[in-house]
Parts: structure tokens; C-alpha cells; sequence
């Protein structure tokens, strides 16, 4: 275990037990934050203009039939 993952574990242990669940929120968002910021642009939403254009895309490619299975589309997510 690296010095800071262990220092990050002695502060936990020392915690209050009404502050565990603040933490794990805030460390479930640092993950989030940091896997949207290595996200490709064409997977992450930046506003309600880009969501709507993303949208109208995939509604798009149903109609022209650019299709895939599901699985194939979460193999191209872990392949992310």
C-alpha cells in the first residue's frame, strides 16, 4: 500500500461514523469526475444543446439502420 493510500486510510479510521457516508459520496464523485474527465467528447453530455444533438444522432442512425447489439456497445465501453 503506497504512504498516501495508507495515510488516506488512518484518516478514515479516525472518522466520525455520521461523516462515513459524506465521504464515500465525495469519494464516489472524485471517481466520477475523474472518469468524465478521460471521457471522449462523444460520450460525455456538456449541455442540453449537445444532449439533444447526441440524441438526434442516435435517433438517426435507427433510422438509416447504423445500428449495434447491445453487447457489442458495452464491449466498446470497457474498451473506452
Amino acid at each position: 500500500m503506497s504512504i498516501e493510500k495508507q495515510k488516506l486510510y488512518n484518516e478514515i479510521e479516525t472518522l466520525p461514523e455520521e461523516l462515513t457516508n459524506q465521504v464515500i459520496n465525495f469519494i464516489e464523485y472524485l471517481k466520477l469526475s475523474y472518469i468524465d474527465a478521460e471521457a471522449p467528447d462523444r460520450v460525455t453530455i456538456k449541455s442540453k444543446k449537445d444532449l439533444k444533438e447526441k440524441l438526434q444522432k442516435g435517433l438517426d442512425d435507427i433510422k438509416t439502420n447504423r445500428v449495434i447489439s447491445l453487447d457489442e456497445a458495452f464491449a466498446k465501453i470497457d474498451n473506452i
